[in-house]
């Protein structure tokens, strides 16, 4: 759409300013040509420029720049730091093979940065792309931007727009980004985001729920990309249960152990399927229970146990034979309250 409004500004300045073909004069008189030339000119160019200012014909700015005095915007979805040679290799012969970029990317000025004047809405690929090039043989390659007057809501759709047509941008990168800009753009409320950007709001909310898997779990993962919807889902539920939490973060940081040491290794990398199964297994394991916590007397025999607490109270077994006297259950009563309520389960008035 850019490409045609430009062009089609370019040529409707041609035409006007160029005026009708002349038809061949028969006059003696040929000095006067040029001035009516000069004057067709001058009075098409102001009448394409009336038009432009009218918003009856849209211009729009193309520029060539210095990629590294573009940033990229951080709202935008993309991992910049993730983006590699490999990601973007079919990219990068598409630009060697045309001769330079032919779509140009979406900018808007920053105001306040010494180190930069533009900063990339979309078209992270297309940045890194050329930054590559120019520090491996192509150093006069230029970055082709079409710049734009965004406020960040409207830079925010216009970012997540483009990235729902790229498969290299994970769910879990869409989903932080949507969590972000949940609080930063629409007050927490999902269902104007949902409207806003035309998604469904049960699927919105999915997204949103992956995006609270903490990075222990995401450590688990070959990589961050690994992490789809679905299955991801799964976890940010599962982790709702403080007992299954315990469970998962365990085993999360023992698959982010092991998968630390493959890659040492240059061992293959545990899968997806096989990490979110062995996690959400993880709660599941039984393991013995703990030891009730046992009192001992002068004797070294057990004097007090306590066996259970629960809403009603506490229930404690005094031990026959343990050669404890009064004082000393007493005493063995009192360490057992005081444990109790470090533990956070004492009796409550």
């Amino acid at each position: 759409m850019a490409r045609k409004q430009s062009d089609y500004l370019a040529a409707l300045l041609a035409e006007e300013a160029e005026g009708p073909a002349p038809a061949p004069s028969r006059s003696p008189v040929r000095e006067a040509a040029p001035e009516r030339a000069r004057a067709t000119t001058l009075l098409g160019r102001e009448s394409a420029l009336a038009r432009v200012a009218s918003g009856e014909v849209r211009q729009v700015t193309q520029l060539l720049l210095d990629p590294a005095r573009v940033r990229v915007w951080s709202g935008n979805a993309r991992s910049y730091a993730h983006l590699s040679e490999a990601s973007c290799r079919e990219l990068i012969d598409s630009i060697i093979a045309e001769g330079g970029q032919k779509v140009p990317a979406v900018v808007r000025r920053v105001e306040g940065d010494p180190a930069h004047d533009y900063e990339v809405i979309a078209g992270t690929r297309r940045h890194w792309s050329i930054s590559w090039l120019r520090a491996n043989s192509y150093p006069d390659l230029p970055f082709l931007a079409q710049v734009a007057q965004l406020d960040d809501e409207a830079a925010f759709r216009l970012a997540d727009l483009e990235n729902r047509a790229r498969a290299d941008v994970s769910d879990l990168e869409r989903a932080r980004n949507y969590r972000a800009a949940l609080a930063t753009h629409y007050g927490n409320h999902q269902t104007r985001m949902a409207e806003r950007l035309k998604l469904s709001k049960g699927w919105l909310s999915k997204m949103l729920k992956v995006a609270t898997l903490p990075d222990e779990v995401i450590a688990a993962f070959a990589s961050p990309a690994e992490v789809q919807l679905k299955p991801g889902y799964a976890l940010a539920q599962a982790l709702d249960d403080p007992r299954s939490a315990a469970a998962i973060l365990a085993e999360a940081r023992v698959l982010a152990a092991d998968q630390a040491f493959r890659r040492e290794q240059a061992v293959t990398l545990w899968g997806a399927a096989e990490v979110v199964r062995r996690l959400l297994a993880a709660p599941l394991v039984r393991t013995a229970p703990p030891e009730p916590w046992t009192w001992h007397g002068a004797a070294g025999r057990p004097a007090l146990t306590i066996q259970s607490v629960n809403r009603q109270g506490v229930t404690v077994r005094l031990h026959a034979g343990s050669g404890a006297g009064a004082d000393e259950l007493a005493e063995a009563l009192r360490a057992a309250l005081a444990h109790l309520e470090d533990e956070g389960r004492g009796l409550r008035p």
